[in-house]
């Protein structure tokens, strides 16, 4: 039997699990039985998932004597819009879905992030399970409790908080992951670390190959230790109105470039490109060193992820940082680091220096 790896979240009003198993998705009926006495249970994944995965998934609830029923969106972020959650709606109301039905999310972040919100609004609110099958997702989406769709105008700008009652997740399922798709979770691994864990830096530094060769006992372990972390920061502030900001270190510049590229680069290129991008600002800023940037920019690089080269103008992404959700009073807020292992909140950055910062990466 596979070691299983457990790490409890507590948010108010809600708490429930995150199990880490290599070959937990046969067994995903078996845990939810336990967890609920739901007659219904519901599949929300992905064209791209779906064919690989849903069947077993959905074997194991029949067999746990769940009905259940299956809605398919198409791959891809730029499918996280709110038609594709009406789609959704389409194919879950005429199946007769209950306030009871579990929605069981399968999938990548877009699944996870789209289904949640589904979850939230349809019958006004049912539960939710995340089964996340990509790395970002397993270390970062399916954690926390934020769910939502892009909007023409920027990306996550509709959406909702809806805690799941338990995160299922198989490590296994990353044998199938395209190697793309694994180095940008890496990139939230690695801002983990950044922002919490100095330590867990150093050892990242020296097992990365590890992960990117497939060793699943060891994804296992990085899994959970970063499930773990980011718990922490959620059950601290479960509405990001403080210490959860730290988590968006990287994303306000890689949000930015993720909506002026149009998608082209994926959610994962962008945080590795923004928090290049946080820390050359940190060291403008004299916040740290150049030798902690030069560390920092070393393990995004041998991630496999990029530390320049982009093609962007860097006005259009200086312009797109001000519709990031995280403004406030018209002012842009960045998570920049002290230190690894440390950041803080700045609101006060003189536009030149972004700009100097989002050029950097063009260099």
């Amino acid at each position: 039997m596979p070691q299983s790896r457990t790490v409890p979240v507590a948010v108010p009003g809600c708490e429930y699990q995150i199990t880490v198993q290599p070959g937990l998705l046969a067994e995903a009926g078996a845990a939810l039985r336990q967890l609920s006495a739901a007659r219904k249970a519901a599949i929300v994944t992905d064209s791209v998932v779906g064919p690989l995965y849903a069947d077993q998934v959905a074997r194991s609830l029949t067999g746990a004597g769940f009905e259940v029923c299956l809605a398919t969106v198409p791959a891809g972020e730029d499918h996280k819009t709110l038609a594709e959650v009406s789609a959704v709606y389409d194919q879950l109301l005429p199946a007769g879905i209950e306030r009871t039905t579990l929605i069981v999310a399968l999938g990548g972040g877009v699944v996870g992030d789209l289904a949640g919100f589904v979850a939230a609004t349809i019958l006004r609110g049912v539960p939710f399970v995340q089964m996340p099958t990509s790395l970002l997702a397993m270390v970062d989406a399916s954690v926390g409790g934020k769910t939502g769709v892009n909007h023409a105008v920027g990306k996550n700008l509709i959406g909702a908080f809806h805690q799941p009652v338990a995160v299922l997740i198989d490590p296994a399922v990353l044998r199938t992951l395209p190697p793309r798709e694994l180095r940008g979770g890496l990139a939230e691994c690695i801002k983990h670390e950044i922002i919490r864990d100095a330590d867990g830096f150093a050892a990242l530094e020296k097992d990365i190959s590890r992960a990117l060769e497939l060793d699943i006992d060891y994804l296992a372990e990085l899994v959970a230790h970063n499930v773990s972390i980011k718990a922490k920061v959620v059950a601290a502030d479960p509405f990001e109105r403080g210490e959860r900001a730290h988590l968006n270190f990287g994303h306000t510049f890689g949000h930015a470039i993720e909506t002026v590229s149009g998608y082209s680069y994926s959610h994962g290129q962008c945080v590795a490109l923004g928090m290049v991008a946080a820390c050359r600002l940190a060291v403008i800023l004299r916040m740290i060193d150049e030798a902690t940037f030069a560390r920092v920019k070393a393990l995004v690089f041998a991630a496999g992820l990029p530390v320049g080269g982009m093609k962007l103008d860097v006005g259009d992404v200086v312009a797109a940082m001000s519709y990031d959700k995280k403004v406030k009073t018209g002012r842009v807020r960045f998570v920049l680091p002290t230190r690894i292992g440390q950041v803080v909140v700045r609101d006060d950055v003189p536009p030149e220096l972004v700009r100097a910062a989002v050029q950097s990466l063009r260099d």
